[in-house]
């Protein structure tokens, strides 16, 4: 899975549904929704990337990742002049997959000589790694109040089946988001409570 499916987030829910035997269908709708987000990284990145070919496109597009995307958009809009950028992005994909590929194997052959390794509390990286990519994007009040919609979202629907309380509070922090910029866009006459 890890060779052909380069989404630690989608793996990590598809092994605990499989493990729940979810049937199988729900699990690839489950997978593919929990990955809709590189859909937005990708139109994120689109316009820094317009001209690429798409032999440059498809192989990027695959090995597109959270880490990737926040090293790579940042990479993006600091740095406007040069042409090569993409090679900035290729670099950090291989790398991350290099690295992916390693942590699985290592995992695959010596994780299960660990004993008691799931009470470690290692589960807790994963949110620490998506806080650490997601606290220094937060540069204005669109981007602050779709992390505080999403944050509040998530840890009041965190009862809800099959992690979709994830998802919901995601798409409640989009919209925060898109609210926030469109109030903020408005004339001030237009903000005024009537």
């Amino acid at each position: 899975m890890s060779l052909i499916v380069f989404a630690g987030s989608a793996q990590f829910v598809a092994v605990g549904m499989v493990a729940q035997a979810v049937y199988p269908p729900l699990i690839v709708l489950t997978v593919f929704v929990v990955n809709l987000r590189h859909a937005l990284y990708a139109m994120s990145l689109g316009p820094h990337m317009k001209n690429l070919p798409q032999r440059w496109l498809l192989p990027l597009g695959f090995w597109l990742t959270d880490e990737t995307y926040a090293v790579s958009i940042r990479r993006y809009t600091e740095d406007e002049g040069s042409a090569d950028r993409h090679w900035y992005v290729l670099g950090s994909a291989l790398s991350m997959y290099a690295n992916w590929q390693l942590c699985t194997f290592v995992g695959v052959f010596i994780g299960g000589r660990v004993a008691d390794a799931a009470t470690w509390g290692l589960d807790f990286a994963m949110v620490v790694t998506f806080i650490g990519i997601a606290v220094p994007m937060i540069r204005t009040y669109p981007m602050l109040a779709c992390a505080l919609a999403a944050f509040v979202s998530a840890l009041a629907l965190n009862g809800l089946p099959n992690r979709l309380g994830l998802i919901v509070a995601a798409v409640i922090g989009i919209a925060a988001g898109v609210l926030s910029e469109q109030w903020l866009s408005a004339p001030a006459r237009d903000r005024q409570p009537t």
